[in-house]
């Protein structure tokens, strides 16, 4: 369970109303943009948090710092009509506006609004400290969601690349997806921590290319 001070549930707590929100209103308007109506009609199309949020999701990011929010359903038969690369996009916009998201908190620092040696979470509120975990958990969450197993977005995005015949036993896999993550991270609690090398390791990376 993470040690919570006061800053750093108030990080989680701005994370889950942000960066889960806009990561799935990325996914609901990027199949509306390709003609997929049924998140509009689930109701999905918005940026209220209270659409998207899944309460065990939530408090999973909380306690063990790896969450999810409620998946925003599409009909891929629609997508497909319209493009073969339509649901790959839809996958892709979620870990994209996490990104973004990293890339316009790090503007401060990189404009000198806000120093990263002074980075520190004793204080009740510190922007800096705010702005530069608020990059990480983004980077954290793009990097999670990239991974190639269902249901997170990353599979839709490699099946797409993938050549038919790799294509259909990648889709054998898929009913396993959920199982398989679930091993990860019981992995991960005991110190054979996978997700160190697919997400911590390249986040520290990314963050620091963006703030410098």
């Amino acid at each position: 369970m993470l040690g919570l001070t006061l800053p750093s549930l108030i990080t989680y707590v701005i994370v889950l109303l942000t960066a889960f929100s806009v990561h799935e209103f990325a996914h609901a308007f990027t199949a509306n943009y390709f003609g997929d109506d049924t998140p509009r009609l689930n109701g999905r199309l918005t940026l209220n948090p209270l659409a998207h949020l899944d309460p065990i999701g939530s408090i999973m990011l909380i306690i063990a710092g790896i969450g999810w929010a409620k998946p925003v359903p599409v009909n891929p038969y629609v997508l497909r009509r319209r493009s073969p690369a339509a649901l790959m996009w839809v996958a892709l916009a979620g870990p994209a506006s996490n990104f973004m998201m990293a890339v316009v908190a790090a503007i401060p620092f990189r404009l000198g609004l806000a120093s990263p040696s002074v980075v520190s979470g004793t204080a009740l509120f510190s922007l800096p400290a705010f702005l530069d975990q608020f990059i990480i958990i983004n980077l954290s969450l793009m990097l999670f969601n990239l991974i190639p197993l269902a249901p997170l977005d990353g599979e839709k995005v490699l099946e797409y690349f993938l050549p038919p015949n790799l294509a259909r036993n990648f889709e054998s896999i898929r009913p396993y997806g959920p199982m398989i993550l679930m091993a990860l991270i019981a992995l991960s609690y005991a110190r054979i921590n996978i997700f160190s090398y697919l997400i911590y390791y390249p986040a520290v990376y990314l963050h620091t290319l963006l703030v410098g």
